[in-house]
């Protein structure tokens, strides 16, 4: 079977060459990337839950005193 020379970084997903004898480190940026590749579900689902809070009485109680509270500079 076909081996691939390059093979992606287990913590941030970079494409690795097997054969450089370099040692690889990940930046910060393509690690937090990464990490919100892998929690994209999770934070569409949240997204979606905060919608449907904000559209309940109590959601549109607290828009109206947060838009009250910017609008004092308080």
């Amino acid at each position: 079977m076909f081996s691939s020379r390059f093979m992606p970084c287990g913590a941030c997903g970079e494409s690795l060459d097997r054969t450089a004898l370099r040692v690889h480190e990940c930046a910060p940026e393509r690690l937090a990337d990464y990490e919100m590749f892998g929690l994209r579900h999770e934070v569409a689902q949240l997204e979606a839950e905060v919608r449907r809070y904000l559209a309940t009485a109590a959601g549109r109680f607290e828009t109206w005193l947060a838009a009250r509270h910017v609008r004092r500079g308080a």
